[in-house]
């Protein structure tokens, strides 16, 4: 959280303005870069009025956390109100979100989605924002996850008039998410004093939130089965809801009409594409709609079929890649979800395309129109092979050639590396995918960062952290020589060579050898750990620990980085390949393995110099890492 105090001292600071200043600092070591206008505008005016509320209302004890960042998960809530219950006792917290709005309009297809003037594309309403929120912090905050009765949530639009906003109202059904106006400002009095009581201050009740352990994200593998066969396993906030929703809407839409919609959703890494997608699936499997899951990678989606589709053939086969629609027919399909579609590639055809089937036709042309609605979902810093073309202008481009309607839903809240953005900025910035230049790694209570001076050091300690109940895996850029696969017995080769330390690759093929797993299930197999994963298995996927081995391929040099193609062994890269391309390549796969790791990530490079940047800008492993 940015700032917990007291409801009449945080009243206080707001009248000489210190709270600002405090919040303005906090958010910037946190994040690392300041708050914007809008979010600056959210605190001089919403919080205010809420302390008021809570003062006039004889609360002025109750603990109050701004800015509460809910647990593995970027997203913060505007604010939680700490206390204790007048009736029961117990601790009792209100979730709050709060709305500078005068007035929105509900959605007339879906009303969980609302129209404010402000915004060009539906946002969430702020009754079913606040909701989820609830529900998002009983799932994953110990200190409520067996006593869900004690957490309520509340929108409070303090500017609206109780006509600007009544139509957002029809979705109210429970305490997790009800609505006041600043009209009704007497009402959410009164119901705070049903929540909060006035004879007790609140921060114990708050110290007891803040300590409650954070239980960990449920693994994306690990519950494909019932999400899609039975019942949604995650609770999606905010944007993701959006997108959600959209794709629904438009589904139900191009099925009334007949006509198609392309929708693509952008997110870096974590965002929650790929559960946005299995959520899709799910309920459209369940609803009836003919879809199917469509990926680039191999990995994925042999995982996907394996978990998911462990007891039912059906559900396996809901799982195919982007090549495999060459032939289909056109709109045979209600959705198609592209999963990972970064790795759309120009054409469908390869060495082994037979003759018929080489229609010259591109890769998305045939994805968009083979489902009334194709879904892509898409990062376009994970590129990492030449020949990937899964951008936002290309899909948009496709889509206008046919005259089809495209929508594009940003994700910006992220689950991956602990909910950490500070971490994913510190990576962009690292590789200079974003500009300014790295910057010194300051540490969050997010997620850890460490610089190994060898490559055996970077093993024991993952060793150590296995030893203590985490997943670990260790990745490398693609700078050593694949050596064909052994026959079943025989050991694997040691093909990553550093110094006296010698590891082999993961496997390539559809078996396990000597004990090591196939490919696909490399990331989520325990016995993944003694091989070094590349890009192409560890992307999409995440673990607990992340050991990355930056290679020759990327130097730092003086004041910036080089990257050496001479250095790499991935045969993607060919002669025709530009020294620009290869550049951005590169630097993305980097990205891709930097940013695998869920609770933090160890860093050694072969190079000396690089590795003392390193050092400069992240710390060595000589200082042990807290507990988690």
């Amino acid at each position: 959280m940015l700032f917990r105090e007291s409801a009449a001292s945080i009243a206080a600071r707001a009248l000489d303005s210190s709270l600002y200043l405090h919040l303005t600092e906090q958010f910037v070591h946190m994040h690392g870069y300041r708050p914007g206008a809008a979010e600056l505008r959210s605190w001089e005016r919403s919080i205010p009025a809420l302390m008021a509320a809570l003062n006039d209302a004889g609360l002025g004890d109750v603990e109050v956390m701004l800015e509460y960042a809910l647990p593995l998960n970027s997203k913060r809530a505007d604010a939680i109100l700490a206390g204790v219950h007048p009736t029961t006792g117990e601790p009792s917290y209100v979730v709050v979100e709060l709305k500078q709005w005068s007035q929105a309009l509900p959605n007339e297809d879906d009303p969980t989605l609302c129209h404010v003037d402000a915004y060009a594309h539906p946002v969430l309403n702020p009754i079913e924002q606040v909701r989820r929120y609830c529900e998002y912090l009983i799932n994953f905050n110990g200190a409520v996850a067996e006593h869900g009765h004690r957490v309520g949530g509340v929108a409070f639009l303090h500017n609206a008039t109780e006509f600007g906003v009544t139509g957002l109202r029809e979705i109210e059904r429970d305490g997790h998410g009800l609505l006041f106006t600043g009209e009704r400002r007497g009402a959410f009095l009164d119901h705070l004093r049903t929540k909060l009581s006035d004879k007790h201050p609140g921060a114990r009740a708050a110290d007891e939130l803040c300590e409650g352990v954070k239980v960990p994200s449920k693994q994306l593998m690990t519950v494909a089965a019932e999400e899609v066969r039975e019942r949604t396993q995650f609770v999606l906030l905010d944007e993701q809801q959006v997108a959600y929703r959209m794709v629904l809407n438009a589904v139900q839409k191009a099925k009334n009409a007949d006509r198609k919609e392309v929708v693509v959703v952008t997110g870096g890494p974590g965002t929650g594409k790929s559960v946005i997608a299995l959520q899709l699936l799910g309920e459209l499997y369940r609803r009836g709609v003919p879809a199917l899951h469509a990926t680039g990678s191999q990995s994925f989606t042999k995982t996907m079929r394996k978990i998911a589709g462990a007891r039912k053939r059906e559900v396996q086969d809901l799982f195919k890649y982007f090549n495999s629609f060459m032939t289909a027919e056109k709109n045979s399909l209600g959705a198609l979800i592209c999963d990972e579609a970064h790795r759309i590639r120009e054409t469908s055809a390869n060495r082994y395309t037979r003759a018929a089937q080489r229609t010259g036709r591109a890769q998305i042309d045939e994805l968009i129109d083979v489902a009334y609605v194709p879904v892509f979902f898409l990062d376009e810093h994970q590129v990492v092979r030449p020949g990937e073309m899964g951008t936002v202008a290309d899909i948009k481009e496709a889509a206008a050639r046919r005259n089809i309607p495209c929508h594009v839903v940003p994700l910006d809240s992220q689950f991956r590396c602990g909910g950490s953005d500070a971490y994913l900025r510190w990576v962009v910035r690292l590789l200079g995918l974003e500009p300014g230049g790295p910057v010194v790694w300051e540490p969050d209570d997010r997620m850890q960062l460490l610089v190994a001076d060898s490559p055996q050091e970077m093993e024991a300690f993952l060793e150590a952290r296995r030893a203590q109940g985490y997943g670990a895996r260790m990745s490398a850029g693609y700078c050593w020589r694949w050596s064909p696969e052994p026959k079943p017995g025989n050991p694997l080769p040691p093909d990553v060579v550093i110094g006296d330390w010698a590891r082999p690759w993961n496997l390539r093929g559809d078996r396990s050898v000597s004990g090591a797993p196939p490919a696909a299930l490399w990331a989520t197999d325990p016995a993944g750990f003694g091989q070094v994963g590349c890009v192409y298995t560890a992307q999409g996927f995440e673990y607990d620990w992340s050991g990355v081995i930056i290679g020759p391929d990327l130097l730092w040099r003086g004041d910036r980085w080089v990257t050496d193609r001479t250095a790499s062994k991935d045969p993607v890269f060919k002669k025709s390949t530009s020294d620009d391309d290869v550049d951005r390549l590169i630097r993305n796969t980097y990205k891709v393995l930097l940013t695998r790791g869920m609770v933090g990530t160890v860093v050694f490079s072969t190079d000396s110099e690089t590795r003392e940047k390193l050092r400069q800008l992240a710390g060595g492993l000589t200082r042990e890492p807290a507990s988690v």
